[in-house]
């Protein structure tokens, strides 16, 4: 009985091991699968590109990728340059509301890659 519950206890401590500290926090260097959510598709994919292979159907516009690996580039950065319109060039002439924000941004982080190397 007590070597079942000792056996017990150290699985348990070994899953919870397992777990991340911050569970919704992006895992730096694994690539994101997920696909861009349907908002970013529509209001920034005719510009940029949100989406593996990341070719921008317009080629002055950064892809999203490229942003996210910027140096110093955060979902705090992102989420500041988001929130004021007079960053943004002509082109993307609309106001994003709070949520929206905050969806583009955690889309954003999860392009984040330790061994990202610009293409050039």
């Amino acid at each position: 009985m007590t070597h079942r519950l000792i056996i017990s206890a150290a699985a348990g401590l070994l899953l919870a091991s397992c777990q991340s500290a911050y569970p919704d926090a992006p895992q730096v260097g694994a690539i994101s699968t997920a696909p861009a959510p349907a908002f970013v598709e529509a209001a920034c994919g005719g510009c940029h590109a949100v989406e593996p292979p990341f070719l921008s159907p317009n080629a002055t516009a950064p892809s999203f990728e490229s942003i996210a690996n910027r140096p110093g580039v955060t979902r705090s950065t992102i989420q500041a340059w988001l929130r004021n319109a007079h960053n943004y060039p002509e082109q993307m002439d609309f106001d994003l509301t709070p949520d929206k924000v905050n969806e583009v941004s955690n889309y954003m982080i999860t392009l984040k890659r330790r061994d990202y190397v610009p293409v050039e």
